[in-house]
């Protein structure tokens, strides 16, 4: 799976910080049951890769992957713990050119113009754009579309339920990314009823086709 299919699995990519293993699986099948696969652990904490592995080792239905990756290191940790793709906030020319190196999937983060000119001179196509929000929002994105039309992007931070349709009726937003589907009150009483329920509204945004 590219990362184009993988962001248009479902409207929505959970950014999901867990800072007790223990939860990964649970919270991993409540989002899987309430449609949302492809889950995105960021390298936060100091459980992620241990929650990484159990997913990837319990949660056959989930596509796990790793966010925050901010370096080399980062990226070789989160393969070698089952990561099935990989995601940044921003990009590297080093991390560009090992995301291209094997056919493991790699979301490189871009902000402004020149950032995505970078990386689409790396030979990317498919981007996160963050932090969405604070960086312009949808005004910024309708911009980017005219002089790069040929981008598709995931835009994450500061989305919320309320603004997540608007961004998904972008022509060039595949899906968002938010952390609104696992709220840490949620995580910490284990509510995965709950979780199942936020994932499942998630799942059922609209988005063009």
């Amino acid at each position: 799976m590219n990362v184009h299919d993988l962001l248009r699995a479902a409207p929505v990519m959970p950014v999901i910080v867990i800072d007790d293993a223990a939860q990964a699986v649970p919270l991993a099948r409540a989002l899987v049951e309430g449609g949302i696969r492809v889950l995105e652990v960021t390298l936060r904490t100091p459980a992620a890769l241990q929650a990484i592995r159990a997913i990837a080792r319990e949660v056959p239905d989930a596509i796990v992957g790793a966010g925050t990756i901010v370096n080399a290191h980062d990226l070789q940790q989160a393969r070698e713990a089952g990561a099935r793709f990989g995601v940044s906030p921003g990009a590297t020319p080093e991390l560009l050119a090992l995301g291209r190196a094997g056919d493991w999937p790699y979301l490189p983060g871009v902000m402004t113009p020149s950032d995505l000119m970078a990386a689409l001179a790396a030979g990317y196509n498919t981007l996160k754009f963050f932090p969405a929000a604070q960086a312009g929002g949808i005004p910024m994105l309708k911009a980017l579309g005219g002089p790069f039309p040929q981008v598709t992007f995931c835009p994450t931070g500061g989305i919320t339920p309320a603004t997540a349709p608007d961004y998904l009726a972008l022509p060039n937003v595949a899906c968002v990314g938010g952390s609104w589907l696992t709220p840490a009150a949620l995580l910490h009483a284990r509510d995965w009823p709950a979780v199942t329920r936020l994932a499942a509204q998630a799942a059922a945004l609209p988005r063009p086709e």
